[in-house]
């Protein structure tokens, strides 16, 4: 980002300080003042009568030379070595030492002092969707609020789940790295799995970490501000609930199943999901940020197992439905076998509707229009087909279609979310919107 706005302006290395935004030049000011007011002060003190004395001397060498141009070297002069004095000043504070770092330092400091201008933006999900959203809203903002489903019991997380007793921490740590730089080498430390060891294997380091730093703060919340630090994270991940939430599926056929692994295993469709206990508290810092937020985000992601569960909280539903915030869903590109088979647009947007109990939930529904010339054979084979964007149906539910292009070009036919175009569409939705909503009130 930095990088590019110093091309564009044609900016040495050496000024990126100046660049607006930076909120440093109000210091350079501050402390030049200081220093001037200071030295001046104790000129006086001593009694040497500085003012009259450099001005006499600067007209006897105004005679030789012009004074504009003296006045004007000695601002540059002094600017510059104040300049260079304050930047190594800091520099040293730092401990920085190498051109790279410095590069990075105030990369680091021109992004976050820029984004923390950023709309409020709540983002509710689970699983790899919502990561994928997270790491190109990240790039809009620094006020994010991930709100992530705790229901997962399978894999790595169900087995730190059932065997110590902690909110499975899978999709948090995915979030977690989401919003920490990706080249950082911790981030490739704590999304790290392991490959052998007896009782390793399947782990990620990010998992058994969380793990641990739960039996050291007392809970999730605590274990993942603390590990959010270590990552230096844009935003803030929380669990949606810190109750022992399982998930469980009725089936149209009045099979009830258990578990959020199992759902999609069983065959048959689902009619509607509960969660076990019925009454799940919600965490009261996901509920302020709800409050608080300018652009509430459903999706991408499972929609029986990622997204809905989050709704299933009562009060995390009310509030969505009575938030003055945007309000988008994002609806996955394909079917996903087991959960949304032969599901439509329309199909997903009524089991949000239903299962939240409010038709105010969401005001936009965020589609893909575009899929690679061959789809990957493995999409049939597992009966995943894309899902048809039915808009009659769409519009009767009062909710309003944007269309773009969401995936990444792959020319093996595969269908992925695309970071970046995501978090763009959903900007650009958002900006136009936040302007006719304001010449609306303008009239």
């Amino acid at each position: 980002m930095l990088k590019n706005l110093r091309k564009s302006l044609r900016i040495p290395k050496d000024m990126t300080w100046l660049i607006p935004g930076m909120q440093v030049k109000r210091w350079f000011a501050a402390i030049f003042s200081g220093v001037l007011l200071a030295g001046l002060g104790i000129l006086i003190l001593l009694d040497l009568r500085p003012i009259l004395s450099i001005m006499e001397w600067v007209k006897t060498f105004a005679q030789a030379v012009p004074s504009e141009l003296v006045a004007w070297c000695f601002v540059v002069l002094g600017a510059l070595i104040f300049f260079i004095g304050w930047k190594n000043a800091n520099y040293s504070i730092l401990d920085i030492h190498e051109s790279r770092d410095k590069n990075a330092l105030i990369d680091s400091l021109y992004r976050r002092r820029k984004l923390n201008y950023g709309p409020k933006i709540v983002a509710i999900g689970g699983g790899t969707g919502l990561s994928t959203l997270l790491r190109g809203i990240k790039k809009i903002t620094n006020n994010i609020t991930a709100i992530v489903t705790v229901g997962d019991d399978g894999g790595s997380s169900g087995r730190l789940r059932q065997e110590m007793g902690v909110l499975p921490p899978g999709d948090i740590r995915n979030c977690i790295a989401a919003l920490a730089d990706d080249d950082d080498l911790v981030t490739k430390l704590f999304q790290y799995r392991f490959k052998t060891g007896e009782g390793l294997e399947g782990h990620s380091f990010g998992n058994l970490f969380l793990t641990a730093l739960c039996s050291i703060t007392g809970d999730m919340v605590n274990a993942v501000k603390e590990s959010s630090k270590v990552l230096s994270i844009r935003g803030h991940v929380l669990p949606s609930t810190l109750d022992d939430m399982r998930l469980a599926a009725e089936l149209e056929d009045g099979t009830i199943v258990n578990g959020e692994s199992m759902i999609p295993e069983v065959p048959g469709k689902i009619k509607r999901l509960f969660t076990i206990p019925e009454n799940c508290k919600p965490l009261d810092e996901a509920i302020n940020a709800i409050k608080n937020a300018d652009l509430i985000i459903l999706g991408p992601g499972s929609l029986y197992t990622s997204v809905i569960p989050n709704l299933l909280i009562k009060e995390i539903s009310q509030e969505i439905a009575n938030s003055n915030a945007k309000k988008i869903y994002i609806c996955n590109i394909m079917t996903q076998p087991g959960e949304t088979d032969e599901y439509s647009a329309a199909d997903h947007l009524k089991a949000l509707i239903e299962h939240a109990g409010s038709n105010k939930i969401v005001e936009t529904v965020l589609v893909n229009d575009s899929l690679p010339k061959t789809l990957a054979e493995k999409y049939f084979a597992a009966n995943s087909y894309p899902v048809k964007v039915d808009e009659d149906e769409i519009k009767k539910l009062g909710v309003n279609i944007v269309s773009r292009k969401l995936i990444e070009d792959s020319k093996e036919g595969f269908v992925r979310h695309s970071s970046n175009r995501l978090s763009r569409a959903i900007y650009y939705w958002y900006r136009k919107n936040n302007k006719d909503s304001k010449r609306k009130a303008d009239k």
